[in-house]
Parts: structure tokens; sequence; C-alpha cells
């Protein structure tokens, strides 16, 4: 079956007439006819026609006049999603790196066009007031390079790629030009939304000498492994070699430029499950990796000699033209670097940017190639919200501009990052319905939101993982956890090193910041809320204070739950003293030489989210104690009678009257601590090897038995 190579022309290039890039684009259709061509006369915004349609070769091309009329714009605009349900489909895995080479085949066919934008069909419709995202592509000039990514960035972004034709010679202030009118364009259409540069390699410096040109306009920077490390890299070696090559010998540079480019395995894998059972997967790594050596050949195409030499040349004025104006980037930047990069040393590279640039930030990838964007287990959207980069308007904010995690993104997190401690801890969950009867399961926890759930916080905060996989798998809902502000926006966190972490997973799952504005807007959302009043002093408790609660002396959240009519469910988690042995607790490193001088340093610019009017839970020291891991027991979760405060706002409003309610969930609390703590004795799986031995003989599918409530 062909590959559909669907590719929407901008209108950005209709609104302007005097464009001197006009805007053309293949269409390849499904039954594998002849290709339609599309104008700047023929425009396509977010799916839907302007005007009107005519057959032209058993073709359907769109016909405009290059104006948006305000009935259709109104149509449109209708038409447009609102926000994204749980479990979307952000389509990734089901491209690999051969479809970028069957893609690049069919766009870079010589035209004798100059450089020009496209819109990838497959982006689909995005999200309403989404802004414009454009994909400036490495020394390939196909465009193509984010082909794994489109369906999932669609949904997020208006998205353009540059398409730099074959034998195109624009010299790079000339494509700086380009790319500047065009965000000037799009910074004049919409003035309050941020736009987003993606560049890969040689587009990393496309994008870092637009952004140091235009420093007033809200840029925000995505570079995959930036060229501007070119000087320090192998390539200029290769300049000279290829001048004094024969031309019969360039039919091995393919392979090579194949090779260095990326990582053949990790491109191999991108499709494949990871459920999958050994044999098949080896079988589908074996085709992919066949196939993918196949295409090898087509580097011919996208570089024959005398445009690989050009591009070197390109590459080496790019990087001196953007090293040179470092200093004028006032735009947000993402790093994103490869530690296995064979072209450039990008790691190093990473390092010297986040020095130079004023507002940059890393994430290394160290078992991935230069070519990163098209390796396994890098969705480009999910890197882009974990690190909170993503926006719709000039300000960040955790609840309005959150996108709920796609299917693809809740598989992964609960089987690859934290899956170890499910299997380790086996969790039950048990609920307590509205006659006071305790049932398995999250029965009696509502569907309906807004939902307070206010518990114990165990050590480290283990429990939430589990937490919040049972609400996703059996109640279809996503708990947002209030974490401290440190552990998501602190700075110190940020190091050249960092990697794409847990904390950045946190925010894909939309945990926000503890404070008071963001729990308004989740209770006014009616989301489910997950709330430790005991927080970090809780987490971080010293020995013999397990299931001990730290909560301030007063009331933090009861008048602002009762404002919004919330149910308050209490709940307490019990089994960290089962999973792990607590050895050296905050006064035990206070009194190591030179380790009691690094926590004081660490905490010394830390976010104080309490004074000492709340007593024991103003301290709020962030460190890592010392554990020493057990054979692992079990995770027990008992959800209260909820705590309806509907019809009581009259009566909260009084200090006293919400005090009291603050101490009744308090002791609720407690008391599922002490029933979990006394009926676990009564477990007969609370050993992991029985668990285990469950699995064994009934299936990892079904449910574990537990004591009965």
């Amino acid at each position: 079956m062909a590959l559909v190579t669907g590719i929407r022309v901008s209108p950005l290039f209709a609104l302007k007439s005097d464009n001197r890039y006009q805007c053309r684009g293949q269409v390849r259709s499904l039954g594998g006819g002849d290709s339609t061509v599309l104008s700047s006369e023929s425009v396509v915004v977010s799916g839907a026609s302007l005007v009107g349609r005519k057959e032209e070769n058993g073709s359907l091309i769109e016909q405009s006049n290059g104006q948006l009329q305000s009935r259709d714009e109104n149509r449109i605009k209708d038409s447009v999603l609102e926000n994204l349900e749980l479990f979307w489909d952000d389509g990734y895995g089901t491209k690999n790196v051969e479809d970028y080479f069957d893609a690049a085949k069919d766009i870079i066919k010589p035209d004798g066009g100059p450089p020009r934008w496209f819109c990838p069909i497959d982006c689909g419709r995005p999200l309403k007031d989404s802004p414009t995202l454009l994909f400036l592509p490495g020394i390939d000039g196909t465009g193509m390079g984010l082909v794994l990514h489109h369906k999932a960035l669609g949904k997020a972004f208006e998205v353009r790629c540059l398409h730099i034709p074959v034998y195109d010679q624009t010299p790079f202030q000339a494509l700086v030009k380009l790319v500047e009118d065009t965000i000037r364009l799009e910074h004049a259409l919409s003035p309050n939304k941020p736009i987003y540069l993606v560049g890969e390699s040689f587009g990393g410096c496309l994008a870092l000498a637009v952004a140091a040109r235009n420093p007033a306009i809200d840029l925000v920077l995505i570079l995959s492994n930036p060229a501007t490390s070119f000087g320090r890299s192998q390539l200029q070696t290769l300049l000279p070699i290829l001048e004094a090559m024969p031309d019969g010998l360039h039919v091995t540079v393919p392979y090579l430029l194949g090779f260095i480019m990326g990582d053949p395995i990790k491109m191999a894998m991108v499709n494949i499950e990871n459920n999958l059972p050994p044999t098949q997967k080896i079988e589908e790594f074996s085709g992919n990796l066949t196939a993918w050596l196949l295409r090898i050949p087509g580097f011919t195409d996208i570089f024959p000699r005398e445009t690989l030499l050009w591009k070197l040349k390109l590459l080496k004025s790019a990087a001196s033209y953007a090293n040179s104006r470092l200093h004028a980037v006032k735009a947000e930047v993402l790093v994103l670097a490869s530690g296995k990069d064979n072209m450039l040393p990008s790691a190093d590279e990473a390092q010297r940017l986040k020095s130079s640039l004023q507002d940059c930030i890393v994430r290394n990838f160290k078992d991935n190639g230069h070519t990163l964007l098209l390796e396994e287990d890098i969705s480009l959207l999910t890197i882009i919200r974990g690190t909170c980069k993503y926006r719709r308007s000039r300000r960040h904010d955790m609840v309005i501009n959150f996108i709920p995690p796609s299917r693809n993104e809740i598989t992964y997190a609960f089987d690859q990052v934290v899956g170890s401690v499910r299997s380790a801890t086996g969790p039950v969950m048990f609920s307590t319905m509205e006659d006071g009867k305790i049932v398995k399961g999250l029965a009696g926890v509502p569907d309906e939101g807004p939902v307070l759930l206010v518990g114990y916080h165990m050590l480290m905060g283990i429990e939430i993982y589990s937490l919040v996989e049972e609400f996703l798998r059996k109640k279809n809902i996503l708990v947002r956890g209030i974490a401290h502000t440190e552990l998501l926006m602190g700075s110190r966190l940020e190091s050249s090193s960092s990697e794409f972490s847990l904390t950045d997973w946190l925010k894909i799952f939309g945990a926000v910041p503890v404070t008071a504005g963001y729990l308004y807007k989740l209770l006014s959302t009616k989301s489910h809320i997950l709330l430790y009043p005991g927080g970090a002093r809780e987490a971080l408790h010293d020995k013999g204070e397990e299931y001990k609660l730290f909560w301030p002396r007063q009331q933090e959240f009861v008048r602002m739950a009762a404002r919004f009519e919330a149910t308050i469910v209490p709940f307490g988690a019990v089994g960290e003293d089962d999973v792990a042995e607590l050895v050296l607790d905050y006064n035990d490193l206070m009194k190591i030489p030179i380790v009691n001088d690094y926590v004081t340093d660490a905490n010394r610019n830390t976010i104080k989210l309490r004074d000492e009017t709340s007593g024991e839970v103003a301290r709020q020291e962030l460190f890592l104690p010392g554990v020493l891991p057990k054979i692992p027991g079990r995770f027990y979760y008992l959800f209260g009678k909820p705590i309806e405060t509907k019809g009581r706002e009259e009566f909260l409003k009084d200090k006293n009257n919400a005090n009291q309610l603050y101490l009744q969930i308090k002791s609720e609390v407690e008391r599922n601590l002490n029933y979990l703590i006394k009926k676990r004795e009564d477990d007969p799986y609370r050993s992991i090897i029985n668990r285990k031995m469950y699995e064994a003989i009934h299936g990892t599918s079904n449910d574990i038995p537990a004591f009965e409530p």
C-alpha cells in the first residue's frame, strides 16, 4: 500500500501575497495515482476548504482566492477541539525511519523551487488557540524529520515544516530572512501567542540566529543536537575528503552517513511493543533493521555530491553566525542532546549552550545518536510538556495549558518508569461506601469532581505512583497531585546533565506546585486532587515517625473546598516499613561533616512554603535520606467515607467550624492508618513471595486477593 505523503500548504503565504516564496507540495494518493501539486493558490486550513473545489486529472484540488472567508473561518473555529480526552491517541510508534525515507523520496523530486513551508496532513486538527510550531530541518533539508511525531504535535500545535530542495543553494542569511519574515507575520497575527522553533542540527543554528535577531518576539526554541559545535566536530575533516574524492566513490558516502547520523538499533526499535514475546520482538526488530539498511542508498538522492559539499559549507557558516550572536538570544531554550552522537559533540555542546544562553535547560539522552527524533522512546511532545515548555499564551499555566497523558504515555510510564514499584509492592485499594461499609476497590470514591483526596505521605512519597495508576486503570480518572514547588519548578534541580526523569513525568501526569492559586484552579475545573497537608516534613520524616501525621495547626484547604462544593475523601496508606528501613534521617545527616554542609547549601535558596506558626510541619528541608531495602511487603490504601461540603458553604465560612472539620479529616486519616496496620496482618499475600506464586498460577492480569475488610 502506498504511503500517503499529505501536505497542507500554509495559509501564511496566502495572506502575504507579495511573498516571493511560492508554496508547493506533493500529495500522493492512497491508490498510488498521479501526484497533485498544490500551489499558494490552493490552501487548506485545519483540513477544511476555504472556497470551492474542482476535479483535475481525477484528483481533488482545494481552490482559494488567497483570502480567508469569514463564514468559513467561523465554521473552522467552531470545529476546533477544545481539549483532549484522557488516553487520547498520539500515534507514536505507528511510524518509523522507513516512513521518513519514503516521505523524503516523495518530497525531494527536483522542481527548481526555492525553500518553502508545508503542513503535514497527518498532523490533523490542533486544539483551539494552539501556538505555531516551525520545524527547521537538519542538513537533509527535507523537512520530514518529525514524521514520527506529526500526529502528536498536530494536536498541540499548528505545525509547519521548512523544505529546502536538494539542489537549492540559498545562503544561510537568506534562510534566516525567510524564517524571520515568517515569525514576524505570525507574531503580527497572534501577538499574545508564543512561536515554537524546533531546530534539528543545522536547524538549531538557524533557530538561534533568528531568535538573536528578534529578541522582542516570544519564541520557544527546541534544539535537537544543534550544529553550533560544528567547529569541534569530525565533519570539518570530511569536507576536504569529499572535495578530493572521485565521483565513483561517492556511492559509499550514503552508507557512511547512514551509520553516523543515527543509531540503527534505536531506529529499528521504534514501533516494537515492549510487551511482545522475545521471539516476536526479535523477528520484528530484524525486519525493521533489514528495511532500514535497504533504504540507506536513498541518501544518495538526498545528498548528491555537490549538495553534500554545499551543505557542509552551509553548516560552517551557520555555526559561525549563530555562535557570534548567542548573547542576544532572549528566547526560552530547551536543548536535547544525544550521548552517542557520532557527528557532533552534542553532550558537551549542550553544557556550553546552557552556560552561554540566558534561559536554557537541557535534557540528555545518553543512549541515542544524532538523529534523535527518529529513534525509539523519544516523543517530542512528551518532552516539551514534561519540561514545562508548552503554553498557549505569554504566561505558563499548568492547569490552563495542561494536556492529559495519552494512552502511550500512560502505558510507558507505568510499565517502564515506575512498573517495578507496582510489581514489588502489589498495591491493594479499599474504599468506604456511604453507609460506612468498607469494600475492596475504589467504588466508594465519587466519580464526579471536584474531589479532594487528603492523606498521609509515605517515606519519599512512594505511594503516589500506585494511587494514580489505580485511578487511571479502574476509574478512568486522572488524579492531579499537588507537589512541593522545588520538586516541579526549582531551578536547583536543573543541571547540565539532566535526563528526562521522574520529575518530568510528574508534570506529564498533571502535578502542580502547592499554591493556593493552583488549588483554586483545579477545584474550579472539577478535578480529582491529591493533597498532603504534611508535605515534605511527612515524606522526609525521622526514624520512628512512620505513620505519624505532621499537619499544620490551622486548616489550609477546607474553606476553599467548601467554596467549590468539593467532596473531601480522607485516606491512609501503609507499607513503607515493609519496603525499606530508614537508617539515616535529617538529624543523622546533619551530624556528618561535609554532608551537613551540602544539605544546608542545597536548601539555602529553596522556597519556604510555611513559617514557624505552622508548627513542626514548617521544617521543609529537602534531602535524600539513607535507606536500606527490605524484601518487599505490600502497599495498602483505605479511602474513608466521603465528606460532602455541598450545602455547608455558609457554615464553613466560619474559621472555627472549618477547623473542626479539618480536625475531623485528620482524625479519619489516622483511623484509616490504624485500620490498615492492624488488618494487613491477616493478609496471606502480604509477602512478595506469596504474591509471585499466586501470579505464577493465576496469571499477572488477575487481582491478587487480600484480607477481608
